[in-house]
């Protein structure tokens, strides 16, 4: 449905957001204001809990009051992508949205997750993602949004698993590379040997217990990469350090980079997010890691 532009106060602050449930908890307002600060625009960025049920009205509620942008977190990644009028290639491909632009027409949906988890092994962790044997767990909205990018980074083969088998299918299915991509059960994992990358993209720390990994899953080369942050990291990366994974990464570092891929498409610059991340890693450095 187009959504037509409201009368606003060109001195008023734009209007951004994050919708997810729950959400209080997000970091995402303090770095958007970083960001807006940085580079001199004022704007207003704010917090709005919905659950699935309330996802549409309070979309609907935001856009009525404004609201220029938003970004999307769990659970509503893949609905949001259904609230759109356009997708970009890269939510197209990952069947989900994580950031939303404002048209006349409508929502334009675009995934910034990919890009913003990318940069961050790549260039902040230095790490060489190329050819590496990945294990992808996981096959929801999180995951959706990093898997297209790591195969474009240049990955190996990408093995997925996930509580729901239907699901694992799906997302190998979506990708489209039947000889790169392999769907598996988590039954399975013992027998698959080490991995040279593994990315813990599931809410299960927050929902419920860690599903038990076996140790043999990771080697002195492995990268443990988990896209959740501060607490809800926790299990995953201690699971890593017990199980000798030579690199350990949470998400704190890709939720500055989405957050800079996102601001971006909103004001037409990037971000330098270095001093951002630093002080939010200063901050949460007993939570974000498990040594």
């Amino acid at each position: 449905m187009p959504i037509s532009a409201p009368v606003t106060n060109p001195d008023a602050a734009k209007r951004y957001a994050v919708i997810g449930h729950p959400v209080a908890h997000s970091l995402s307002p303090r770095i958007h204001a970083a960001f807006g600060k940085q580079l001199g625009i004022a704007l207003e960025y704010s917090a709005i809990d919905a659950t699935d049920e309330q996802f549409d009205a309070a979309l609907a509620a935001f856009a009525a009051e404004g609201g220029l942008g938003a970004n999307v977190t769990l659970p509503h990644k893949a609905r949001a992508a259904a609230a759109c009028t356009t997708l970009t290639e890269r939510a197209r491909r990952a069947g989900a949205v994580n950031t939303l632009v404002r048209s006349t027409t409508g929502w334009e949906g675009d995934n910034t997750d990919g890009a913003g988890l990318v940069r961050d092994l790549t260039e902040r962790h230095g790490l060489d993602l190329r050819a590496r044997r990945t294990l992808l767990i996981g096959a929801g909205g999180a995951a959706r949004g990093v898997a297209p990018a790591l195969l474009d980074a240049g990955i190996g083969e990408l093995f997925i698993v996930n509580r729901t088998p239907e699901r694992t299918d799906a997302l190998a299915d979506a990708l489209g590379q039947p000889g790169r991509v392999h769907p598996r059960y988590f039954d399975d994992l013992v027998a698959l040997g080490t991995f040279d990358l593994v990315v813990n993209a599931t809410s299960a720390a927050r929902d419920a217990a860690l599903p038990s990994l076996p140790m043999g899953l990771c080697g002195k080369r492995t990268a443990a990469v988990d896209l959740s942050y501060g607490e809800v990291a926790i299990p995953f990366l201690a699971w890593a350090r017990a199980a000798g994974a030579h690199d350990r990464v949470d998400g704190l570092g890709m939720l500055v980079e989405q957050a800079a891929e996102s601001f971006a498409r909103w004001h037409g610059v990037r971000p330098e997010t270095d001093a951002v991340y630093a002080s939010l890693h200063e901050r949460h450095a007993a939570l974000v890691t498990a040594d």
